[in-house]
């Protein structure tokens, strides 16, 4: 429950010593970054999938609190680029770290650090007095003693590349588990500014709903897939509308989306043997769709095949990036 629902704060009526402002989680990809965020949200703002290089916006999260707001900016993988998209989403990613109050370095417990966490909190260094707290996530997939053998290595890490001591904090984390997530909210709050609100009570993100759909619907296509298929597939919702004449206890809302993939075996893969597959993403969508709109759907995907679009410049920019 929020606990600004029954008295929500304002600008105006926001105690002296309230906290708001931006964190943003980074690490390598699949490192439960997606997943931390909907747990302190406490609703699905961000896809979370097994796969690598799921996230592809920047989507705030916004945790409300009695005492505080905490407006998390979801961001991809921090990765070495090897296609332009890859290179626009780290540009997207720097951008964005640039301009919040506190970072949370995101790395499993579950896998030995790594040239990418190095490679990342390299980049985490340059950002000179923007804190930098590590979050060990996942803990729920290991035990005590690998957990402290993980944060023994994440502090040696922090203390080697960040200086003054390395890590503000170092907090194990599990998303899943509901272990330590209040714990993240707590640490992450005790770096933000004086200010009063930024959003009103009650929002839980900034992100257009369109872009959430598209994003939900991405998420039932890369279940299940091969390995090379969620870099090559997009989502583009091209209408998005309530269907007329409809009773006001019962609304249904109009959706029409296009799944780009580079190519045609990859657009078999997507639609499946007679189809099935493309409806079994279709229904999972749905289910996730509605639960955001708070309505009933009418969810009707079609796929397309654009030959090599992360490396395009023009058809990177008609797909959203």
């Amino acid at each position: 429950m929020n606990p600004l629902e029954n008295e929500p704060l304002t600008p105006e009526n926001a105690p002296a010593d309230f906290r708001a402002g931006f964190a943003s989680f980074v690490g390598r990809p699949n490192a439960g970054k997606s997943t931390l965020t909907n747990a302190l949200v406490g609703t699905k703002i961000a896809i979370t999938s097994s796969k690598p290089q799921t996230t592809r916006h920047t989507i705030r999260g916004i945790v409300h609190r009695p005492d505080h707001q905490l407006v998390l900016v979801d961001t991809p993988g921090l990765h070495r680029p090897r296609t332009l998209l890859g290179q626009r989403l780290n540009d997207l990613v720097e951008a964005t770290l640039s301009e919040v109050d506190v970072v949370g370095f995101c790395t499993p417990a579950d896998e030995p650090i790594g040239p990418g966490d190095r490679f990342i909190v390299q980049q985490l260094a340059l950002l000179g007095r923007t804190p930098i707290i590590a979050l060990v996530t996942k803990t729920d997939k290991v035990g005590k003693e690998k957990l402290g053998e993980h944060l023994l290595s994440v502090a040696k890490l922090g203390e080697e590349l960040l200086g003054e001591g390395g890590f503000k904090e170092i907090v194990p984390v599990s998303a899943v588990a509901g272990h330590q997530v209040e714990s993240v909210d707590e640490v992450l709050s005790r770096y933000l500014p004086l200010s009063p609100p930024l959003y009103p009570a009650g929002e839980l993100t900034d992100e257009p709903e369109a872009v959430l759909v598209a994003e939900l619907i991405r998420e039932a296509a890369l279940e299940g897939v091969r390995d090379e298929l969620p870099h090559s597939l997009a989502v583009v919702v091209e209408e998005m509308s309530a269907r007329e004449d409809r009773p006001e206890d019962n609304p249904l809302t109009d959706i029409h989306a296009f799944l780009y993939v580079e190519r045609p075996s990859q657009k078999a893969i997507v639609i499946g043997k007679g189809g099935a597959r493309l409806r079994d993403v279709g229904s999972r969508a749905r289910a996730s769709i509605e639960k955001i709109l708070g309505t009933k759907v009418y969810l009707d995907l079609r796929v397309k095949v654009a030959k090599e679009w992360q490396r395009d410049p023009k058809q990177l920019g008609r797909l959203g990036f």
